[in-house]
């Protein structure tokens, strides 16, 4: 989801623009979505309000390297996305060795076209960073997602300055990662970046009023079935004016 502010004249998109910011705020549910909105933002759930959506593509959870089943899912969700509506793309594939799988890459955004295609943070897991970089500039990518390699946007801050000076306007890249009220004016002004990335989560309360104690799902150190992590309006409506005042 994005929320930008433009100057006049300025040029809109997910290709980043002249003058102003992109926020991105990540949601998971129709909750997160409309409260997002209420905070002021332009990207959320299609079916709910009436803005750009753009819809990750990603076959299951963890590593970024792809059997040939999970590559064909791949494709099929491309196609679901841009038969439904999505006003753009997110996804990311690895070699073994930690490079670009520029083949898979490739072959997805032959999918995708004509939509803008972000290259989410599977970049935090490449070997070589500054080249993996050139290659998604080769391939074709409008943004590229990441913490600098690091834990978190702030502790890959001086990456993220590099990447962002060795883009020079060819791609617009995006920090993300634990990003919130406190450090949201440093990682601007220290990466020069014009977009960013967020979840703006808050802990909500579960209406469930029986609750079994003995029961935890996906593990022990799995969050609680009975706590709800939403988009908060307040939060987005903090990193907004934050945003505004420094670019």
């Amino acid at each position: 989801m994005k929320r930008g502010n433009r100057k006049p004249g300025s040029e809109g998109g997910c290709s980043g623009m002249s003058n102003g910011f992109l926020m991105e705020v990540c949601v998971d549910s129709v909750e997160s979505a409309v409260n997002a909105e209420r905070g002021g933002l332009l990207q959320v759930v299609k079916q709910c309000i009436r803005v750009p959506v753009f819809v990750m593509i990603r076959p299951r959870g963890g590593d970024f390297l792809y059997s040939d089943r999970e590559v064909e899912v791949m494709k099929a969700d491309v196609r679901l996305a841009k038969q439904y509506g999505a006003d753009g793309l997110v996804f990311g594939a690895l070699t073994e060795d930690g490079r670009v799988d520029t083949e898979l890459c490739a072959a997805l955004l032959a999918v995708s076209r004509p939509l803008p295609v972000t290259f989410h943070r599977a970049f935090d897991m490449v070997y070589d960073p500054l080249a993996a970089l050139e290659t998604l500039i080769s391939l074709g990518f409008e943004r590229v997602l990441t913490s600098g390699c690091d834990s978190s946007a702030l502790e890959g801050l001086p990456l993220i300055k590099r990447l962002t000076e060795q883009a020079k306007g060819r791609i617009v890249v995006v920090p993300g990662g634990g990003i919130t009220e406190r450090n949201l004016q440093r990682i601007l002004e220290g990466s020069g970046a014009s977009e960013f990335h967020c979840s703006a989560r808050s802990a909500s309360d579960s209406g469930m009023k029986f609750r079994n104690p003995s029961v935890t799902m996906g593990g022990y150190l799995s969050a609680s079935e009975y706590s709800i992590k939403v988009a908060d309006v307040a939060k987005v409506r903090t990193l907004n004016a934050i945003a505004k005042n420094i670019l």
